[in-house]
């Protein structure tokens, strides 16, 4: 067990020492998430068009734009074992002693630091245009502990998608395929009963809406009402998506 946990903040290691020596791409990934609090939030705050609440509607979506970026980051983060696996170093690793468990578990992991990465950008200029967070700083830790394992459910996703594929060209494609219908058919951008009914039923089996939901009450609205579904929903997601993409991850160098 010891060695299993060993590799897999090895993995995590090896991402952190990636992010200190380049951190243009998390700059760049940041735009699309600001645009969507910048100029999307305060035009449908306007309308006044979607049930909030009490809650302002910008507020209402910040926690949806902050997890579609996190998703986003972990679902493409498969490109990197697509680039891994043509140079050679993926062989490297499946002929040690690490299970191809610890592997997995360790390089959806190391996804996790670069959520976190979105989060210390996004919630900056998320205040400087008015949202207001919950001042509870068991709360935001919480919401950050459910951040980090949630991308590396995404980012088994993403394994599992390389696996399969192999190659960068449609990795991409499918990548595209998968962020944009999970983040719209979730609660990120309204409440799920504005919804038709065959996206509600969709909805429920979407790990982005669990997610979006906890941390939306965590770091927003102070509803925990639901708190306990969402954690177990996203930890049966994560064991569901890291099994999955164990049995399958040595095919990526098949």
């Amino acid at each position: 067990m010891i060695e299993f946990f060993r590799n897999v903040f090895a993995m995590i290691e090896l991402e952190l020492r990636r992010m200190r020596h380049d951190r243009t791409e998390f700059y760049s990934r940041a735009v699309q998430p600001i645009l969507w609090l910048a100029v999307y939030g305060p035009i449908m705050s306007t309308v006044r068009a979607i049930p909030t609440g009490n809650i302002p509607y910008i507020d209402f979506i910040t926690p949806g734009v902050l997890i579609q970026s996190t998703t986003f980051i972990a679902i493409f983060y498969g490109i990197t074992i697509v680039w891994e696996r043509e140079s050679g170093i993926l062989k490297k690793l499946l002929v040690t002693p690490a299970s191809r468990f610890a592997l997995v578990i360790g390089r959806a992991m190391a996804s996790g630091p670069r959520a976190l990465f979105q989060v210390i950008i996004i919630v900056p200029i998320a205040l400087l245009l008015g949202v207001k967070f919950i001042p509870n700083p068991a709360y935001f830790s919480l919401a950050l502990v459910i951040i980090f394992f949630s991308s590396g459910g995404f980012a088994a996703i993403s394994i599992l998608i390389a696996s399969l594929l192999k190659t960068r060209e449609r990795f991409m494609g499918i990548g595209q395929a998968l962020t944009m219908p999970l983040f719209f058919a979730s609660n990120a951008l309204y409440p799920v009963k504005m919804m038709p009914l065959f996206l509600q039923y969709i909805s429920r089996v979407n790990p982005m809406s669990y997610v979006v939901d906890a941390v939306r009450g965590l770091m927003i609205t102070g509803d925990l009402s639901n708190i306990l579904i969402d954690i177990v929903a996203i930890a049966i997601f994560d064991a569901v998506m890291f099994t999955l993409a164990s049995v399958n991850f040595k095919k990526i160098v098949e």
